[in-house]
């Protein structure tokens, strides 16, 4: 079943010049949302990590009302069927869970209810909202999300399409209270020229707290091992520490 891990790595595989070791945010866990679809995809975008450097990673399954009502049960049933793979397959990767919650009705009566909520680390809750349209009621649900005790980080608000046309918005989510996530891959043009124009933005002015991989598929760990790609991602990250979670708390 594991054969496929023999292949010899290259030296561009070869840890050591990927900006981050730890990844904290991913879809790698198999067959409950819209990333991994079984256990033998989700071992091999794991080793394709592990490859390029990461050591510890977070996987963040959608929970989404209308989609994937993912609960911390059937996260951890995946997690631990993952886990078990990993450690047959010989990959000596640190993986544990959490989730990214859209921020919809559903979200908010998870909240209300205070149904146990996954994290990061400790209180730090990793969030999304539509790429349609503005969430009319963000700072009401933001200050919500403080109110009980967590910190919210929003997920590469550099996709949403309705910032690019002011981008002192990014300052707006930072006032709010939220911490900004970029995905790596934004910075290389992957999700389009404007995406990509919002990253670079976000982390020249420094507003960034954390860069994740975002890991849904192949194509994305393909372009994550680019040596173009990760020359980019040097040039933007620079020497700057990210994805100390510690920090945030």
């Amino acid at each position: 079943m594991f054969n496929f891990f023999k292949k010899k790595r290259s030296a561009d595989n070869l840890p050591g010049n990927f900006p981050v070791a730890l990844d904290i945010h991913s879809h790698i866990l198999p067959g409950i949302d819209d990333g991994s679809p079984d256990i033998a995809t989700s071992l091999q975008l794991i080793k394709g990590l592990y490859d390029l450097g990461i050591r510890r990673s977070i996987a963040t399954p959608h929970i989404i009302g209308d989609m994937y009502r993912n609960t911390p049960e059937i996260i951890n049933e995946a997690l631990e069927k993952t886990r078990a793979a990993c450690k047959e397959a010989g990959i000596a990767v640190e993986l544990s869970a959490a989730a990214e919650y859209m921020l919809d009705d559903y979200f908010m009566e998870l909240l209300n209810n205070r149904s146990p909520l996954l994290t990061l680390h400790k209180n730090i809750l990793l969030t999304e909202i539509s790429y349609s349209t503005p969430t009319d009621n963000l700072e009401e649900i933001v200050a919500g999300i403080i109110e009980e005790g967590y910190r919210p980080v929003l997920a590469h608000p550099e996709r949403y399409f309705f910032y690019h046309r002011n981008f002192e918005k990014y300052y707006r989510l930072k006032e709010m209270g939220f911490r900004l996530q970029v995905n790596l891959l934004s910075l290389t043009g992957f999700y389009g020229s404007g995406v990509k124009k919002a990253a670079k933005f976000i982390l020249e002015k420094d507003l960034a707290d954390l860069v994740g991989t975002d890991m849904h598929h192949r194509h994305h760990l393909a372009a994550l091992g680019d040596p173009k790609n990760r020359a980019i991602f040097q040039q933007y990250l620079g020497t700057k520490v990210y994805n100390d979670l510690d920090k945030l708390e």
